[in-house]
């Protein structure tokens, strides 16, 4: 028999107590592991939902970019036409008609629409005398002249920024013909 403090404390409900805190002990210490992995669940599923977010957020942004870029590219096709119709009535202006003043104020007009797509990121493909590149050019003809070149530009065609946006339409040379002897 054990004697503490004037208790008798018979031994096997010693042994039932102390089993019972320990069982405590193991139920509390499985209850914590339990609630730490599900802590960890927790942690990783917010993690994971705000790399989901961020992702939404660049994938958004690059779509708004998208769009304003396809905006730009419609409305700079839709004025092309405006630069093509400038150089046609530059180009059959009468020597006489020159010193005018309306004449002038046209010039400047063009110009000022040139600088403006300039700005936005607007180039001209150069073709007239450039070895043919079907990535930049569309061949109309093909006629006699040096072989593979550009002999003549039908229509401008053009970049907006480094992307094409109207090839050049041009004719093409095809060979010299060759004099029977």
């Amino acid at each position: 028999m054990n004697f503490s403090r004037g208790a008798i404390v018979e031994p096997e409900e010693s042994k039932k107590e102390e089993s019972m805190v320990v069982e405590d002990i193991e139920s509390l210490k499985k209850a914590l592991e339990e609630e730490k992995a599900k802590g960890e669940r927790y942690l990783n599923n917010w993690q994971r939902a705000e790399a989901d977010f961020q992702n939404y957020k660049k994938r958004l942004e690059q779509e708004r970019e998208e769009v304003n870029k396809f905006a730009k590219k419609m409305l700079i096709l839709k004025l092309l036409p405006i630069l093509d119709d400038f150089e046609r009535a530059f180009s059959t202006l009468s020597p006489r008609l020159a010193g005018w003043s309306w004449v002038d104020g046209m010039r400047i007009i063009y110009r000022k629409l040139q600088a403006v797509l300039e700005t936005e990121g607007v180039s001209e493909i150069k073709a007239l005398g450039e070895k043919f590149d079907p990535a930049i050019h569309e061949a109309v003809i093909h006629t006699e002249g040096e072989e593979g070149k550009v002999i003549e530009e039908v229509q401008k065609g053009y970049r907006l920024h480094e992307r094409i946006i109207r090839p050049a339409l041009v004719v093409v040379g095809k060979g010299e013909k060759k004099e029977e002897v």
